[in-house]
């Protein structure tokens, strides 16, 4: 348990390695730097079906004199952007699900249980998917990174443009009630897995452009309005 506990922490490192040395080759078009984070890459997604056709794209490549940095673009393209889909089904799913626990679970505390679990589960999940495999340890490590990257970028409360949209999606009746608790718990639920892709994915936004929070509104404000998915 312990070794797979240590192992899950070092993925999660790695893949955060692995980020700083794309972002330096993107920025300086570095070679040392490409190289290091297109080994890492194919190191982490070898042997899986969902990275198999990215991954021979990516040897195709080498055989190709391109610049660093588009190496980095093309390893996006072909081996990260097909996994950004299935995160954010994931973020969805889960914001979804908040909001209805919220909503139909009648004490507070049990609320707050139920809540905080989904949230683990979802980064648990989203490293996973991104290659991070993090255990009990890792998860609580990366929720503490998540939180201390939400605080830094203000991004813990919700801004009155983001009320306004919430409203505008006919929760103005609900803004008292548990379904307007359960609307803000999803969306904030999902700007919790938003700032986590910030965290796990190991490549930066370069050539796809990242999910927003108006993306997941309308998955997380229609909950009251049919059974989930």
């Amino acid at each position: 348990i312990m070794l797979r506990e240590i192992f899950g922490l070092l993925r999660l490192r790695k893949l955060e390695g692995l980020q700083e040395a794309a972002a330096l080759a993107l920025s300086q078009d570095d070679k040392t730097a490409a190289a290091k984070t297109l080994s890492g890459i194919r190191t982490i997604y070898a042997g899986r079906p969902d990275t198999a056709w990215g991954l021979a794209r990516l040897n195709e490549h080498d055989k190709q004199i391109i610049d660093p940095a588009d190496r980095i673009r093309l390893a996006e393209r072909d081996v990260i952007a097909p996994l950004d889909g299935e995160a954010a089904r994931i973020i969805a799913h889960t914001a979804r699900r908040v909001g209805l626990i919220t909503a139909v679970t009648p004490v507070a505390a049990l609320d707050i249980l139920l809540v905080g679990a989904q949230n683990l589960k979802m980064l648990r999940a989203l490293a996973t998917l991104y290659g991070g495999r993090p255990g009990t340890f890792g998860t609580m490590k990366l929720a503490r990174m998540v939180i201390a990257h939400l605080a830094v970028a203000g991004g813990l409360a919700l801004t009155d443009n983001l009320i306004q949209h919430v409203i505008g999606k006919g929760l103005i009746g609900r803004l008292s009630s548990r379904f307007g608790e359960g609307a803000v718990n999803g969306i904030l639920t999902a700007r919790i897995g938003l700032a986590a892709l910030d965290l796990i994915r190991p490549l930066p936004f370069a050539t796809t452009e990242k999910p927003a929070l108006a993306d997941f509104l309308r998955e997380v404000t229609s909950f009251g309005d049919g059974r989930e998915k």
